[in-house]
C-alpha cells in the first residue's frame, strides 16, 4: 500500500510539472502570436490572443487547485514542499505573462487601423524573441531544478532591458519625425514595456528556482546574475 501511495504521489507531481510546462508553452505562444499580430497588423489574430488567454486563466485556477490538493493530502516536506509552494507562485507569473500578451494584442488592433511603422517592427520582434526565450528557460529550470539555467535567465534580463531601451528610444524618435503618428509611436513603446514585464516575470521564476535549489536569495541583489552590488 505504501509503495502504491508513493507511485501515485510521484504521478501527481509529474502531472503538475507537465501542466505547468504546457501552460508556459501556451504563454510563449501567446507572446509570439501578439507580436505577429503587431508585425502584420492582423486584428483577427490579435483577437485570437484574447481567446487563448481565457483558457490560460482557467488553467491557472485548475493548477492552483491541484497544487493545494497535493499539499493538503500528501503533506510533503523538504524539496517537494518547496517545489509545490513555488508552483503556486510560478502559475501566477505565467498568468500575468498571458495578460501582457493580451495588452499587446489590444495595441495591435489599434495599430491595424493605420499604415505599418516598418522601422520599429524588427526591433519589437527581437525583444519578443528574447523575452519568450527567458520564459521558456525559466520554466525549464523550474521543472528540472537547474540552478545554472535559472542564473542564465537572470543574466539574460540585462540584454532584454537593453533591447527595451533601444526600442523605446526608436519609438520616441519616430514620434519626433512623424508628429501625426504620436499615438502609434506610444503604442509601440507600450508594447516594449509589456515585453519587458514578461521578462521580469521570467526573472521572478528564475529567482525562486535559485532559492529552491540552493537556498540563495537573489531577489534584491544589484545584478541579475546574482552577484552583489558593487
Amino acid at each position: 500500500m505504501a509503495d502504491h501511495t508513493s507511485r501515485a504521489y510521484e504521478t501527481e507531481l509529474r502531472n503538475l510539472k507537465d501542466r505547468l510546462l504546457a501552460m508556459g508553452g501556451r504563454c510563449e505562444q501567446l507572446i509570439m502570436m501578439a507580436t505577429r499580430a503587431l508585425g502584420e497588423l492582423d486584428a483577427d489574430l490579435a483577437k485570437k490572443v484574447e481567446q487563448t488567454d481565457r483558457a490560460i486563466n482557467v488553467e491557472e485556477v485548475a493548477i492552483d487547485e491541484a497544487t493545494v490538493r497535493i499539499l493538503a493530502l500528501r503533506q510533503p516536506v523538504g524539496r517537494d514542499l518547496r517545489f509545490l509552494v513555488l508552483a503556486l507562485k510560478v502559475v501566477t507569473d505565467l498568468e500575468r505573462i498571458g495578460d501582457e500578451a493580451v495588452n499587446m494584442a489590444e495595441r495591435a488592433v489599434e495599430l491595424a487601423k493605420a499604415p505599418p511603422i516598418l522601422p520599429l517592427q524588427p526591433q519589437l520582434q527581437e525583444l519578443a524573441d528574447a523575452s519568450a526565450q527567458m520564459v521558456r528557460q525559466a520554466l525549464d529550470s523550474f521543472v528540472t531544478e537547474d540552478e545554472k539555467l535559472a542564473r542564465a535567465v537572470l543574466a539574460a534580463d540585462d540584454h532584454v532591458d537593453a533591447l527595451y531601451g533601444k526600442l523605446l528610444r526608436a519609438s520616441m524618435a519616430m514620434v519626433e519625425q512623424n508628429p501625426s503618428r504620436v499615438q502609434d509611436g506610444f503604442r509601440f513603446a507600450f508594447c516594449a514595456k509589456y515585453l519587458e514585464r514578461v521578462a521580469d516575470h521570467a526573472t521572478n521564476i528564475a529567482e525562486q528556482v535559485v532559492f529552491m535549489v540552493s537556498g540563495d536569495d537573489v531577489r534584491h541583489l544589484g545584478s541579475r546574475d546574482g552577484s552583489p552590488k558593487r
